[in-house]
Formats: C-alpha cells, sequence, structure tokens
C-alpha cells in the first residue's frame, strides 16, 4: 500500500490532492516530504470572509513545510506553496489551507495528536517520544483548550465547588471552581489569587441567570469564597466540617451520649439527614434506619 492511499483514506482534503511523495535527504533525522497540490479550476479560500473566489491572486509564497503525524517512526510534513487571494472585500491574503490554522506550522491532525498524548505522560515525555519540542506540545494543549472553551455547555449546572492551589514558591494561589454534579464532574474555571473579585470573576464570566439556577456550592471556610457566594441559592462545607455538624446534631439529638460513624455510615447519614441550606432534618424515618449506629 502507498502512503498517497493511506493519507487519501485518513486525511483528504477537498480542491486538494497528494503529489510526490519523497525522503527529506537534508534533515538531521529521516523524514517524509508529501507535496499537495490545489486541484484544477479549484478556487482558492479567503481566511478572512471564508469565500472561495474566482481571481487566484497574482503569485504564490515560498514552499512551506507543515509538520504531519510522524508515520513508522518517521517525520511526516506536507509541503505547499500557498496561493494568494485577491479577495473584492478583504483584500490580497494567503489562502486559509485546511490542514492548518492560521500561520502555525503544526497541521490540526498532529496538534490533536499531541495534545490527547499530553492527557497521558507529560510535555516533555510527549515530545521526547515524537521528536518534536516542549513548545508544539504547549501548542496543541492550548488549542484543545481553546477549542474546548469555545465549545462548552455550561446548561444545568447546579453544583459547583471551590478551591485554591498554591501555584508558584511563597503565597501564590489559583482559584479553581469545578462542577460536581452527580451527571458531569469537569474544571470550569481557574482564576489567579484567591481574593473575593477573584471568584465574582468567576460569576461575572458564568453570567447572570446561570448563577441563579444553581443550588449548592462546595467551599471552605475562606472569608473571600464566602463572601462572593452570599447570593448563591444554598451553601455546604468542606467535608470535615460538614461532618462535625453533623455530629452535633447527634449529640444534640440523644444528649450528652456521644456517636462515632465514618465510611459508608457518613455517606448515608449526609444524604439522608442533612441539607445543603444548613438545616438538619431529625424525622423519626431517618433516625429509625440508623438505630444500627445508636450504641
Amino acid at each position: 500500500m502507498r502512503i498517497k492511499t493511506i493519507l487519501n483514506r485518513v486525511q483528504k482534503f477537498k480542491s486538494f490532492v497528494y503529489g510526490e511523495v519523497r525522503w527529506a535527504e537534508d534533515e538531521r533525522e529521516a523524514a517524509i516530504d508529501v507535496e499537495l497540490r490545489p486541484r484544477k479550476n479549484s478556487r482558492p479560500l479567503c481566511p478572512e470572509c471564508g469565500h472561495r473566489h474566482r481571481r487566484p491572486g497574482y503569485d504564490k509564497r515560498p514552499t512551506q513545510r507543515f509538520e504531519f503525524i510522524p508515520m513508522w517512526g518517521f517525520k511526516v510534513f506536507f509541503c505547499y506553496a500557498p496561493r494568494r487571494v485577491n479577495c473584492p472585500d478583504c483584500g490580497i491574503h494567503v489562502e486559509r489551507m485546511p490542514w492548518v490554522k492560521g500561520k502555525h506550522r503544526l497541521t490540526e491532525s498532529y496538534a490533536w495528536f499531541l495534545a490527547g498524548w499530553a492527557k497521558r505522560l507529560s510535555w516533555k515525555e510527549v515530545g521526547e517520544a515524537f521528536h518534536t519540542t516542549w513548545y508544539h506540545v504547549f501548542c496543541s494543549v492550548e488549542m484543545a483548550v481553546s477549542w474546548g472553551r469555545e465549545h462548552m455547555d455550561l446548561s444545568g449546572i447546579e453544583a459547583i465547588g471551590v478551591d485554591e492551589i498554591q501555584w508558584q514558591r511563597g503565597h501564590h494561589y489559583l482559584t479553581l471552581v469545578y462542577q460536581i454534579d452527580a451527571s458531569c464532574r469537569r474544571l470550569l474555571w481557574i482564576g489567579k489569587n484567591r481574593k473575593v473579585k477573584t471568584l465574582l470573576g468567576f460569576f461575572r464570566w458564568f453570567g447572570k441567570e446561570r448563577t441563579e439556577d444553581l443550588q449548592y456550592i462546595c467551599s471552605d471556610m475562606w472569608k473571600p469564597y464566602l463572601g462572593s457566594s452570599e447570593k448563591s441559592v444554598g451553601k455546604i462545607w468542606d467535608r470535615q466540617i460538614a461532618k462535625s455538624m453533623i455530629q452535633s446534631d447527634f449529640d444534640t439529638m440523644i444528649g450528652s451520649k456521644p456517636i462515632g460513624f465514618s465510611g459508608s455510615e457518613f455517606s448515608f447519614v449526609v444524604q439522608t439527614l442533612y441539607y445543603p441550606t444548613g438545616e438538619s432534618f431529625l424525622g423519626p424515618e431517618p433516625i429509625e434506619q440508623q438505630g444500627s449506629m445508636i450504641p
């Protein structure tokens, strides 16, 4: 099977055809160069407005090389001389090429390939494994994150968690906001510092209507976070504080006789007896179900 046959099967571009495939002899390491040519009578695409125009422009740029996914341990490059587009609305620009975005030299397929491996290995290890640079891996991850942010669905979020993580040396922190609904758990937002205005920046980004739909906010007792969450529907603190509050409710219920519980028993108590608004429910049915826990 020829390389062109494989490429036509896995990466076929409309209005472009694969040409000659050759070894790159002048490279420091073995590489494969694949020539790309526009189809006859094809019209170039304007990068600004996205329209195809019959006027291809007055010349071409020099041949450029765009790195594709390696094959059998060899680097693969697409070689193409971009045409200039004479757009009546936008002026003269270099045509839009479907295998690359903007002025990047990594093809989009290769960038997604590196971003996928960056989820499993460190960026340095990914670069070493595929004979590329750390910066190329960084650009690939940045592209994937930007795409994810643009296509993120923020509907139906009812529960979020807020926490901080130390960043760099000293007291430098980042604020992290997660979606913690039972159906979906993911990172939503990252903000610099852990101040009141940091979390307020999240609520401005999240939107007023979505903020009003929030039912629960999980946070610790850090005052800036509590001050930013005053207008939320309900709050529940971290696990240790919730456990101590539930323990206090049990001690109040049975008097001076203490109760000890952990593991699945604690999870059941949280789901059955404790509401995120801070109110305790000590009805007869839940107490009867937990009778085995009372010594």
